[in-house]
């Protein structure tokens, strides 16, 4: 691919989300032009002008380029998406353009690992229910003591990391901290066995999980994920067992999951994201005692866009100095 110059670039980003948190600060953009003064940097703070703007843009940063708007985007050859997820932009006209799209895969890790380490050791020590207690000033000692499961231990629980990436290595590296026993489910049955000490492939996700006692969801969302957890697989669970889903709402049939807390299949569940966001007010989920519930914030950090703007940055060097870049999107496997 000819990659053209700085002086020849005009670099495009723009992100709009309703939580502001993820919408690209102006320092990032500032960040671009004083590295490469001669490029043309544009930053919008929303979609308005986008159609006006795509026609001259060769990079474009954000979260995603829809179909028709890719007709617009006639000189772009890299897309760099703010999100590790990119499922929207896996659409067939994409994919045979010969357009390049990396994405932030990494950028969101530790933070997700460390949410994730406490929503375990929430769900082990039963913190939700000394909230609830708490908050009808009852000492519920005994209670707790009595529910089931009882209060436990992350000590010497087998964690099962569905998803061996950026995301589910640092969880590994925390686990380990506190003396779990790891296994892991990649696509492939392969991995870093210095993280995880079983590694299954996804095949054999149910034999998996009935050895897990605490489940993490860590996988990218791909068609071959869509619901990747439903009745049969929370059937294969122990009784005990706990779920947790930092991935995407996606990969978890919430209906199945639903039951499944409500009939004690599991013993217990933390969501951090939900087939539809918000999670509406009439789901099933909000009314259930054995869940833990938080509103797509296990990513968020006040490091986020300046982990963002190294990782670009580090990426248009590679790109100007002709070399491969960081967070190739493979289409073939979705990510």
């Amino acid at each position: 691919m000819n990659r053209p110059s700085p002086a020849e670039t005009k670099l495009l980003i723009c992100v709009w989300h309703p939580f502001d948190l993820w919408r690209p600060p102006a320092a990032m953009a500032d960040a671009v032009r004083e590295r490469w003064p001669a490029m043309r940097v544009v930053h919008l703070p929303n979609y308005d002008r986008l159609e006006a703007e795509l026609p001259e843009t060769q990079i474009f940063v954000g979260y995603s380029i829809r179909s028709h708007q890719l007709s617009w985007a006639r000189q772009l050859k890299w897309i760099h998406s703010t999100a590790a997820a990119v499922a929207q932009l896996t659409y067939p006209a994409l994919r045979e353009s010969g357009i390049l799209v990396t994405n932030a895969s990494g950028v969101h890790s530790i933070p997700i690992a460390e949410h994730v380490i406490g929503m375990l050791i929430s769900l082990a020590r039963r913190f939700p229910d000394a909230l609830r207690h708490q908050q009808d000033h009852r000492w519920a000692q005994q209670e707790i003591w009595d529910s089931k499961p009882r209060p436990g231990e992350l000590h010497d629980a087998v964690l099962l990391l569905i998803g061996l990436g950026a995301v589910g290595k640092e969880i590994a590296r925390r686990a380990q901290a506190f003396g779990m026993k790891i296994h892991a489910v990649t696509r492939s049955g392969r991995g870093d066995t210095s993280l995880a000490t079983k590694i299954y492939p996804a095949t054999e996700l149910e034999t998996a999980l009935a050895q897990a006692d605490y489940i993490v969801v860590a996988a990218p969302e791909t068609p071959a994920t869509h619901n990747l957890l439903g009745a049969r697989q929370f059937a294969a669970m122990k009784s005990t067992a706990f779920v947790v889903n930092v991935a995407r709402g996606s990969l978890i049939d919430e209906a199945a999951l639903a039951a499944a807390l409500e009939q004690h299949k599991i013993a217990g569940a933390a969501l951090d994201v939900a087939a539809e966001e918000p999670l509406p007010p009439a789901s099933p989920l909000w009314r259930l005692d054995n869940i833990l519930i938080t509103p797509h914030l296990a990513a968020a950090s006040e490091h986020l866009w300046q982990r963002q703007t190294d990782l670009l940055l580090k990426n248009l060097e590679l790109w100007f100095s002709g070399r491969d870049l960081i967070n190739r999107v493979d289409f073939e496997s979705g990510y």
